[in-house]
């Protein structure tokens, strides 16, 4: 269940039943947010979404997320209805609380190795803030050379083998955002499908995999988004 539009300032919590499953707090564009979103829906957890417009926070987030970030997800079924904040921690509890389809592996080297490479992945957070910022791409592609190797290195054609997993799901929703770096790097864009074949041919199977189309968003529908908040008018409904 989803509450639709972002809610903000002035706006009152919505009113949702009283059945114990998890609340998740977002917003429909925040990638980080999208990893939440992901892995509850690759686990097909019941859960409930929350919109929340980030320009205008409501009063009442701060009850679920104390540091009035998204993701936060409220567990109310649990004792004393804790929040749970950073995607990470939500992903990993997520995985843990409900072992059926696994997005880790069962190894604890595979394990670690899979948390270091997403870990691994800040550089690319990194440099395509610093593109948003700045307008500069110079850190961007090196990065994704690293990420180019590893998929080679390990021969299948996900990151995590034969299906999506932890680490394709978490790094996912900044190449599912290429557009808008595109848009602003104009000619200096250079996403070179030689360059970088195995991530293109990766990119080309995971946009069409269940998950990641259950929370999918357009290039167009993101440069929109992206284009409306440059502008100071930020459309956080564009999609509701």
């Amino acid at each position: 269940m989803s509450a639709g539009k972002h809610l903000g300032k002035g706006s009152v919590h919505p009113a949702l039943p009283d059945d114990g499953v998890p609340r998740l707090y977002s917003m429909r564009f925040c990638p980080y947010a999208e990893r939440a979103h992901l892995a509850l829906n690759a686990k097909k957890v019941p859960h409930h979404t929350i919109y929340v417009n980030l320009t205008e926070k409501p009063e009442w987030l701060i009850d679920v997320s104390p540091l009035l970030k998204v993701p936060a997800l409220h567990l109310v079924g649990e004792k004393a209805q804790p929040s749970l904040i950073e995607s990470l921690i939500i992903v990993e509890y997520l995985d843990e609380k409900y072992p059926e389809n696994p997005l880790l592996p069962k190894d604890p080297l595979k394990r670690a190795q899979d948390k270091i490479l997403v870990e691994r992945f800040s550089a690319i957070t990194g440099a395509f803030l610093k593109i948003l910022i700045h307008g500069d791409g110079a850190d961007f592609w090196p990065a994704i050379d690293i990420f180019e190797a590893e998929l080679g290195k390990r021969g299948t054609p996900y990151f995590s083998g034969e299906k999506p997993g932890f680490v394709d799901y978490m790094i996912w929703p900044w190449f599912e955002r290429l557009a808008i770096a595109e848009f602003i790097l104009k000619e200096s864009y250079n996403f070179d499908k030689k360059r970088y074949a195995k991530i293109s041919a990766w990119l080309d199977l995971i946009v069409k995999d269940e998950v990641v189309q259950s929370h999918y968003a357009t290039p167009e529908q993101h440069l929109t988004y992206w284009k409306s908040r440059k502008a100071g008018q930020i459309n956080y409904d564009l999609l509701a």
